[in-house]
């Protein structure tokens, strides 16, 4: 082989090994000229990366020793091998296609089991797959999870385990495009995921959407109770009543949407379900995380559970069983209007289930769901008449989206508040505007809860502030609406949080397929359950409510760099001009204030007719979901970059100090960033203190001392100032005594 090929191979495995794979980019890269059936001498093919930039291409990246094939033979079986008790058996992908290849020596080398997939791969294809001598055939292993290459000497038996999912690269080819490994940080559920001890009884009726985001992160199994299997049973046996009998029931025994008056015979009616599940698996971009899959695959077992779906309670096991194995099927995100539910999601979900398709395991990665499945002792199910209808008739991926969204905007509304209040503090703001006697004679709900924990936090008699006594006697009159309004603005957005939490919990726990059927009643009927409206238009107004987070948190952070209206350094930063300190992390965060306005569009709004008219009106609500994560994930951005920068404020403070409970946030964040001396890489700060909103740490701080502020009826502070009028009579009880 030429220098130049051997080059060019060095490059495109390269991007093979370090590419984190999440989205599609296509790339050009020259391609080897040895002869292939699929190789022409320069190329253009998929190659998938993950959320960061590519690395450039640089000086090969592959050890001449993990490269292996060519004039030597693989190793012949060692006279003291090890003999397994069960012939361990590997899963080789090989360009396009998964081979299993059984290991009846556990002491053979890796580059034996290249070799013995590569035989396997040559004697499918009618020309060898364009491979000449086997002998002369030069390829790479490395491990599908995780990525790490093999080395061509180390035996199978110290290297893998029985059942691993190996990717073999022949020199001169590209990334196989069918080929979607899942990148190191993608997810939580990695190959030290652990199936979880407990488990979360399923009944279809009590469900909440925190339940859900835990079952979504791996921390529980499901079963199912006594009286859910039940129900599952009985409505399953009407269905059999009604096949039995011939009768003409929609989606049972007749075809779907437009075809719903197109009868089936009775021999094909599996063949009916089967087909409406490939023919559905129309959805597009990249697939849904795990832990997403994982809420999704949750949310339809438990509206199974209900037993007014006509599943099989086998089927309904099989699903079971793949979610605690967390055997995961490729769903796009893009393809669902809302209406006839999230059909193409959930026909993507149920694909993997019947063995088709592409599947994800933390034991395997990506690979053809009928391997994954396999390799964890599963069988795919079968459908039964009505089942196919029954899997992807629902709005879960709007809802399970949504559970994610909504849990987040209520974990960051709350710890807005906090981080306000540590604004507020280096912005020597006033706490006059929290009065509760204010706010009483406006009495929404979200108003006053955000008020009472602007005083728990910042209440100069029960914790004293240094801060707030150094203006105590200053002569400004009132605060700029960024901080004399926050309970008014963050208020709504709480209130939002609230109704919109309420709507998903209940569809969380709603029958939403069609025909329901109605064991007790001994009937089916057609309806509507699956239209997304409900939950699209939740998630539009909560898009809508928490952006004002971001919107009024970009606008502190203006006050905190500016410093005509903070009185700090500018942009937070000592010796100006040599450094630049918070200026372009502000810039990002009204960059992402300024995407949310475009993302704040409501998409339920819209509708386009589908299905032949039939289903002429949508919801669009899972892209009401998905933009809804959006911006909440930039609210959460545009927060950690304010609580950096008032952390950073506090600094030109010193030595005063603010209360106590503001005092724990501050250490918090310095225990994962240090305070910003000079220039530095600011990203990984960000993301640093992002990471502590996420995991809500901040709210685990400072809630010792909101609630025991609430509780103790501890006495509202009013300290005297002399820019607000006052009578001199002494404050009542009423006035003195926080008001509930």
């Amino acid at each position: 082989m030429s220098p130049k090929a051997l080059k060019n191979y060095f490059q495109a495995f390269r991007y093979m090994i370090r590419v984190a794979v999440t989205s599609p980019k296509w790339i050009s890269l020259p391609m080897s000229q040895q002869p292939c059936d699929r190789v022409t001498p320069r190329s253009t093919v998929p190659l998938r990366r993950g959320p960061g930039k590519p690395r450039p291409i640089g000086p090969p990246a592959v050890s001449p020793r993990y490269l292996f094939g060519g004039p030597r033979r693989a190793s012949p079986p060692r006279s003291s091998a090890r003999q397994s008790p069960t012939m361990p058996r590997f899963t080789v992908h090989v360009r396009d296609e998964w081979l299993a290849v059984p290991c009846r020596d556990s002491s053979s080398t890796v580059r034996w089991l290249g070799q013995e997939a590569l035989k396997r791969y040559m004697k499918n294809k009618p020309d060898n797959g364009g491979i000449g001598a086997l002998e002369d055939t030069r390829f790479a292993v490395r491990r599908c999870q995780g990525l790490g290459l093999l080395d061509a000497d180390d035996t199978v038996d110290d290297v893998l385990e029985d059942n691993d999912f190996v990717e073999l690269a022949i020199e001169g080819d590209t990334m196989c495009p069918d080929f979607i490994p899942c990148g190191p940080g993608v997810s939580n559920l990695t190959a030290a995921y652990r199936e979880p001890g407990e488990s979360i009884c399923l009944d279809g009726n009590s469900l909440t959407s925190t339940d859900l985001v835990d079952l979504g992160r791996g921390l529980y199994k499901i079963t199912l109770t006594s009286e859910a299997e039940r129900k599952v049973v009985q409505s399953r046996e009407l269905l059999d009543t009604i096949v039995k009998e011939n009768k003409v029931v929609y989606g049972i025994t007749t075809g779907f949407g437009k075809f719903a008056r197109t009868v089936i015979p009775v021999s094909k009616l599996k063949e009916l379900q089967e087909n409406l599940v490939r023919s559905h698996s129309a959805g597009l971009g990249n697939p849904l995380s795990p832990e997403r899959t994982r809420m999704l695959l949750a949310l339809r077992i438990n509206v199974l559970a209900k037993g007014h779906s006509g599943i099989s309670l086998e089927t309904l096991h099989a699903m079971i069983q793949a979610f605690n194995a967390s055997c995961l099927s490729f769903v796009p995100e893009k393809g669902t209007v809302g209406a006839s539910g999230d059909l193409a999601p959930l026909s993507h979900l149920a694909l993997g289930l019947m063995g088709e398709g592409k599947m994800w395991s933390p034991k395997s990665g990506w690979a053809d769901a009928k391997y994954v499945l396999e390799a964890h002792g599963l069988k795919p199910i079968s459908l039964k008449p009505k089942e196919g209808l029954a899997l992807i008739n629902g709005t879960q991926m709007i809802t399970s989206l949504g559970a994610e969204a909504v849990e987040r905007a209520q974990a960051v509304a709350r710890q807005a508040d906090i981080i306000a209040a540590l604004t507020l503090e280096v912005l020597k703001g006033t706490t006059k505007a929290f009065d509760s006697d204010i706010h009483s004679l406006r009495p929404h709900p979200g108003q006053i809860e955000v008020a009472q924990r602007f005083r728990s936090l910042l209440d100069s008699d029960h914790h004293p502030s240094q801060i707030a006594e150094s203006h105590r006697f200053c002569d400004r009159v009132q605060d700029a609406y960024t901080m004399r309004c926050c309970p008014q603005v963050h208020g709504i957005a709480n209130d939002t949080i609230k109704f919109v939490l309420n709507i998903i919990n209940t569809e969380i726990n709603s029958a939403t397929d069609n025909p329901m059927v109605f064991a007790e009643r001994g009937e089916t009927i057609s309806g509507g359950n699956f239209h997304g409206e409900y939950p699209a238009k939740a998630l539009d107004f909560l898009a809508i409510a928490v952006h004002e987070l971001a919107s009024i948190s970009e606008r502190r952070i203006e006050r905190l760099c500016n410093p005509s209206l903070s009185e700090l350094p500018a942009f937070l930063v000592n010796e100006g001009g040599l450094n630049s300190g918070f200026m372009i992390a502000h810039c990002t965060a009204a960059a992402l204030v300024s995407e949310n306005k475009v993302l704040c569009h409501p998409s339920s709004v819209d509708s386009l007719s589908t299905s032949a008219a039939t289903e002429d009106h949508v919801s669009m609500g899972g892209w009401a979901a998905r933009k809804a994560l959006r911006v909440v994930e930039h609210v959460e951005q545009v927060l950690a970059i304010e609580l950096l920068a008032a952390c950073q404020g506090i600094e030109f403070l010193r030595p005063l100090r603010t209360t106590t409970p503001l005092e724990k946030v501050y250490d918090l964040v310095r225990s994962v960033v240090k305070p910003w001396i000079k220039d530095r890489f600011m990203s990984p700060d960000i993301e640093a203190v992002h990471r502590l909103l996420l995991d809500q740490k901040v709210w685990t701080v400072a809630k010792p001392y909101i609630d025991k502020y609430q509780t103790e009826y501890i006495p509202e502070s009013r300290p005297v100032s002399p820019t607000a009028f006052s009578l001199e009579s002494p404050p009542s009880p009423r006035k003195r005594c926080r008001h509930d």
